[in-house]
């Protein structure tokens, strides 16, 4: 399970660098300011949630549990849910896309609670 969030974790904050560099350097003019923050909100949540994966990989180790690997997947669709949905957003326009993302944060929420009892009974 270690190696499984350890990869997530990498290959998400690959793709929230890619995800920035894009924001910063072809969206810079082409977006709404508004639309542009939303975008880079993604970005920067999608980063924050690839390391706390890493962390999730690191606890793995030391209190593998079910809190642990609830933690790591609740991170994983909290990325999918609340980056994407700001992704779709900013990219279409779709305002009916951000109504998911509260749902995201949820996760994410859940997902610190969740590693936190993980580590604490551990």
């Amino acid at each position: 399970m270690d190696r499984l969030f350890a990869t997530l974790g990498a290959v998400s904050a690959f793709l929230a660098v890619a995800a920035g560099a894009f924001g910063a350097h072809a969206l810079r003019t082409r977006l709404s300011p508004d639309l542009l923050a939303a975008f880079e909100t993604g970005a920067r949540y999608q980063m924050y949630h690839a390391l706390a994966l890493l962390l999730v990989a690191w606890a793995a180790t030391r209190w593998l549990g079910p809190p642990i690997r609830a933690a790591g997947w609740l991170f994983v669709a909290g990325t999918v849910i609340f980056s994407g949905s700001l992704y779709v957003l900013a990219l279409t326009g779709a305002r009916g896309f951000g109504a998911a993302t509260p749902l995201g944060g949820l996760a994410f929420l859940a997902g610190w609670l969740a590693l936190t009892v993980g580590i604490w009974r551990g």
